[in-house]
Order: C-alpha cells, then structure tokens, then sequence
C-alpha cells in the first residue's frame, strides 16, 4: 500500500477526454495532487481545478516538438518505485522524486489518422509503467473507470489489490491494442508483391455475450478489433431472443451475400453457412420469392437477407413463406416490423448497415491445433472481360449474364459447390459434396428443371467429362469454371459433342 504521510499524486494525460474534469475534481475533492500536461491539463485548469503542469513539476522544458514531455527521472521513478524497497525509497529522496499513486491516460486512436507523429512514446511508457507497478500505482486507460475509481477511494481511501490488477490488465491491453495498430499500419505500407505479414497480432476487446456457442453447452461471445467498431455494433435487434454464435454467423454469411450482388433488389437465404436460396429481381418482394422457392424446404429456419429496405409487399409474400429465425435488412418500412412480429414472434428482425471490410480485414484466419492458417481474404480477382470461351459456341449476352450471377453465388457456397441459374435466380445450389458430380446431381434434383437454358457455375475445374454432361443434363446451356484441368481438353470436346458454351474464369473460388 502506498504512503499515506504525504497527499496523492496522479498525473492525468488522456487523448480521450470524457469525463477527465469531474475525474480531476472528485481526486481534488480527496486532497489529491494533480500533475498533467498539454491539452489535458488546459482543460482541467480551465475548469477551475488546480493542476500542477509536467514541466514545472519536473523543471525540464517540453522538447523536441512535444516528442519529449513526461520521459523524465521524477516522472518515472515516481511511478515505478517499489514502496517496499528500501533501496528504492533511499533513490527516490535522495533524488527528490515524490510518488505517483495514480496514472491516468488513454492513447491516440491511431487506426484512425496514422502517421509517425501519431505514435505517442511517452504515454505508453507511463501507462505500461503504472500497470507494471499495479502492487502500489493505479492506473486508468478508460473514462468508464472513472466512477468506480472515486467511489473506492472516498469509500477505502485506496484501491483494492483487486482493483489494481483488473486496471493493469485493461492498461497492458490498450498499450497492446495500440501497438498493433502501428504495426497494421506499416504492414499497410509493404509493397511486397504478395506478402503476407511475418507476424500478425490480434488485438480484440469482447463486444457482446452470446447465448451460446455453436452448440448450447459452449459459452459465446462476440469480438471485435480494439478501437474499431464493426457492422455488427450498430445493428439494431427489433425482436426475439438474442443472438446465438450461429445466428450471426450465417446472417453475416447472408449479409455479405445480399450486398454482393448488385444494387437490383437481392433476397439470400442462407442454412447452415450456405446458401439454400438466392434472387434478384426488379422488386424485393419478387426477389424474396423466388429465393424461398430455390428450396422451400431448407428455407424454413433459415437466415434471409437483403439488400434493400422491406416493404409492405414484400412481407405479403413473406408471411405465407416458412419460417426464418433471422430477417437482417437496410431497414424496415412503417408498419413492416409489427406485421412481421405479430406473424412471426420468434422471428429475429435486425436492422444493418452496408459492410465496408477495413484494412483489418484484408486476411483471414482460420485456427488449427497448435496455431492458424492465414491468407489473403477470399475475393473476386477476375471479371467476365477476363474470361476465356473454350468452346466452339459462344455464349449468348443474356447466358454470360447467367453464367456471372452463377459464378458469382457460387464464391459464396462451401466446396464442392455447383450453381444452377436462371435470370437472377439460383434454383440450384449444391455444396459440401467429397465429389464434384454428386454435387451436379443435387444441384440438378434441387433445380428440378427451372435453370433450363441457363447457367451451371463449378467452383473448381471439371476433372472429367461427366461433370459437363451432368451440367448438360441438368439443361445448362453455358458451364463456368476455372478450367486449369489436365483433363481440360476431354471437358472441352464434352461441352462441344453436348452444344454447350464453357468459359473459363482462370480462378477457382473453393470455400471451405
């Protein structure tokens, strides 16, 4: 415990100002000693506190730009001094340095202006100092701490061994969350052709509790990256229960599906991670209606998503379709959300906005035991333009189109996937088979003849002729893959010998 003979001292340098203030005169309330600097302690002064700043406390000029402010002797040794070592008391007076009992500080939310300027030395020091020091130093890096702090200290007149170590976890935890916003940002900068990072740090900070995880008897939460707040923060819940671990995994699925697909209306119905319907039309409502009839059956329970606000005659059609345990939309017309309430009171309803993947964004990890496979995040690379006609007969423009919305859905799948569509309707989806031609015949059982003269999509080349005729006999009129096959040449005379036009994408879109 710290000395009680003299008053506290706590140095007060926070970029986040809420709340400082009334900080600064509930510990002056206390009898509290008050050392800042910069900003910070123009702000406490000029709300009438008394402050003492860094550069009269420590009698140093500020140099170098502001670079050099609170890295000196009397700062640090007051706050990194052991009050149990006698060693260290004999250093502190005979250097006349005073204890610092509390630090308080937050830092520059540096993802959002970086630059060299923006990356702050000393607050760090002194914050990893406090929490380094947490046996006798408090420290506090967020104003939501701010409350708890005064009121233990009127109550106890000190912080709990507790309290302080809760506080240094959050400290080392901000200190790291910075850090790794720097390092982003120079790995931002690498123009390495592509490289991923030698190293990736994971900074993120629990944003809500889930009811569980994949499975009831698994604990779930959702994080989000320290500092940077996502998609998911802002969407607003109308109605049911809360989420589970897999209710935003699929609606997060669907969501990105939706808005993948244009800005015509786009109703995706997603089961299980995949896909099970997928439309879109010239309204929602015809769009809803086509995707829920792709595969009524698997629809029911499942999550939809679009990529416009849900009007009143698109819950028409929704009423009489089957059940879904998540809506997630732009936004709900007057009178939609209590229409849909009243019909479907399990029913999850959430308002979203459009995703914006940041730079955090740009790899994906997936946990193996013992460690994580890492890799750029699954994109699309090639357009149409770029696509090669193998066979004799070229595509028509209106089976190009069919062949783009297909190829398109079928990025989105679980491999083995195969895509059958028609004019903006997926009628067809088959994903998750060991072989590629199973995955044609489901396919072909689920479209049961609507994609006639349409598009057949194949996540990766054909190795073999029968997938061609499976598509053909689907009635697919034009196939898209990758192509890249040994057996290329065999797939080709197969779509030929069937009057089928193929193109190949020169990229394969496997989902696992």
């Amino acid at each position: 415990m710290s000395d009680t003979s003299s008053p506290r001292r706590a140095l007060l340098s926070v970029f986040d100002k809420t709340g400082v203030v009334e900080f600064a005169k509930g510990l002056h309330g206390l009898g509290w000693e008050l050392i800042s600097s910069g900003g910070t302690a123009q702000v406490i002064g000029n709300a009438g506190v008394p402050v003492v700043d860094v550069a009269d406390y420590t009698d140093s000029p500020i140099m170098l730009s502001h670079r050099v402010v609170t890295l000196h002797p009397r700062i640090h040794g007051g706050i990194l001094a052991n009050r149990d070592d006698p060693e260290h008391q004999a250093d502190l007076t005979a250097n006349n340095i005073d204890p610092i009992d509390l630090v308080v500080g937050n830092l520059y939310p540096f993802h959002s202006e970086p630059g060299i300027e923006m990356i702050d030395i000393g607050g760090p020091t002194m914050v990893r100092g406090a929490a380094k020091n947490h046996a006798h130093v408090g420290v506090a890096v967020d104003p939501a701490d701010y409350d708890g702090i005064l009121d233990e200290l009127r109550l106890n007149g000190w912080l709990s061994d507790m309290t302080r170590r809760r506080l240094a976890r959050a400290a080392f935890a901000h200190t790291a969350a910075y850090d790794t916003a720097i390092v982003d940002w120079l790995d931002a900068a690498d123009d390495t052709p592509n490289a991923l990072p030698p190293t990736v740090h994971l900074a993120l900070e629990r944003a809500a509790i889930l009811r569980y995880g994949e499975n009831p008897h698994q604990r779930g939460a959702r994080y989000r990256r320290r500092g940077e707040p996502s998609m998911w923060d802002s969407v607003e819940q109308h109605s049911g229960v809360a989420l589970s671990y897999l209710n935003i995994l699929d609606a997060d699925a669907a969501w990105q599906l939706a808005h993948d697909l244009g800005t015509d209306p786009v109703v995706a119905i997603i089961k299980h991670a995949n896909p099970c319907g997928v439309a879109v039309a010239d309204t929602l409502a015809s769009a809803y209606q086509q995707a829920f009839d792709c595969d009524a059956r698997s629809a029911f329970g499942g999550i939809v998503a679009t990529n416009q606000i849900i009007d009143l005659d698109t819950v028409e059609v929704m009423e009489f379709a089957a059940q879904a345990d998540v809506v997630i939309a732009p936004g709900f017309a007057d009178g939609v959300v209590d229409r849909l309430i009243a019909k479907r009171k399990n029913t999850r309803l959430l308002t979203a906005g459009a995703p914006s993947p940041s730079a955090s964004e740009s790899i994906e990890l997936r946990q193996i035991h013992g460690g994580f496979l890492v890799q750029e995040a699954h994109h699309f690379s090639s357009t149409v333009a770029d696509w090669q006609v193998v066979t004799k007969r070229h595509p028509t423009e209106q089976e190009l189109a069919d062949a783009a919305f297909a190829w398109r859905v079928c990025g989105h799948v679980k491999s083995n996937a195969i895509v059958l569509a028609k004019a903006g309707v997926a009628w067809g989806i088959a994903a998750g088979q060991q072989n590629r031609v199973e995955s044609g015949e489901i396919a072909a059982a689920k479209a049961s003849g609507r994609a006639e003269e349409g598009a057949c999509a194949s996540d990766a080349f054909y190795p073999f002729p029968d997938g061609i005729h499976a598509a053909a006999d689907a009635g697919a009129s034009i196939i898209v893959q990758p192509g890249g096959s040994v057996g290329d040449d065999a797939t080709i005379a197969a779509a030929d010998e069937r009057g089928v036009a193929m193109v190949f994408t020169g990229e394969r879109h496997f989902l696992h």
